[in-house]
């Protein structure tokens, strides 16, 4: 499958690998993605064989078009990157923009996988949020072609706070991931149904749940929802990046991110993952 450029799959590779959970290559230049199709789990793999300025990718195991569509939303086929590149050269964020040129913003394999990991990860430095996350997933997850899938929704209703706090959860992270399970188990949330609701729906219905936050909800929908306008002002990576980038002496303020905002629109998702990008 040819895309059109500039796409750089070497970066996406980079990145996913810092996943224990991910089945990357480096040496193929290739990534096992696990998918879940009608319930059924299903494993595809994407190996790169062309360029940043003309990717081509072979795909196996796909075999419908349920699943090309699935794939290519998760690894942004059909972004218009020249678009956002060019966008970007007009700002003060051109300089990190060439650098990491052809950088994609991919998203978790499922929009649940990323409510849960993102719960997971909150409040939590990152290299035991990964590991946390991992330890759920091999636990009570199930591999499938040496893949690992997260637990499903009916898996994890049925866990007891006691089964989580012997990985490591907190006990309240533990409720907060249950909590959600159940919600999706009894109806009051659908989570496929998120991707026809604007960021502003989402946004109400996901914090009324208990343990999820604005924080929270910005990742899901920038990372299980592929939504392209989303800046999460409270990541300390982002006022680290911001930091860095201005030369300041402290952390900006909110208003001063605000600011900075203004000329990134429509793009602030781009905004905040290459600034992440220049800080990692």
């Amino acid at each position: 499958m040819k895309i059109a450029g500039p796409y750089n799959f070497d970066l996406v590779l980079d990145r996913l690998s810092l996943d224990p959970l991910n089945i990357v290559d480096l040496g193929k230049r290739s990534v096992k993605i696990p998918l879940i199709i009608d319930k059924k789990p299903k494993v595809v793999e994407v190996a790169a064989v062309g360029t940043t300025d003309d990717p081509e990718f072979l795909i196996s195991g796909a075999e419908s078009e349920v699943e090309l569509a699935r794939l290519a939303h998760i690894l942004q086929w059909d972004t218009p990157l020249a678009r956002i590149h060019e966008h970007f050269q007009q700002t003060d964020l051109a300089p990190i923009f060439s650098e990491h040129r052809g950088t994609p913003l991919i998203l978790d394999y499922d929009p649940y996988d990323c409510l849960l990991k993102c719960i997971i990860h909150q409040q939590l430095n990152l290299a035991f949020a990964r590991t946390l996350t991992e330890r759920f997933v091999r636990t009570f997850g199930t591999m499938v072609d040496g893949v690992y899938f997260y637990p499903q929704p009916e898996v994890v209703a049925k866990l007891k706070v006691e089964d989580l706090r012997e990985l490591q959860f907190s006990g309240r992270k533990a409720e907060y991931i249950i909590g959600v399970a159940q919600a999706i188990v009894e109806g009051t949330l659908d989570i496929d149904s998120l991707s026809e609701k604007t960021d502003d729906e989402i946004m109400k219905e996901l914090t009324k749940l208990r343990g999820v936050g604005p924080w929270t909800v910005q990742n899901v929908l920038m990372f299980g929802l592929g939504r392209p306008n989303l800046f999460p002002a409270a990541d300390i990576g982002l006022q680290n990046a911001l930091k860095k980038r201005y030369n300041l002496d402290r952390k900006p303020t909110i208003e001063e991110m605000e600011a900075y905002q203004k000329e990134w629109e429509p793009y602030l998702s781009y905004a905040s993952l290459y600034l992440w990008r220049s800080i990692e």
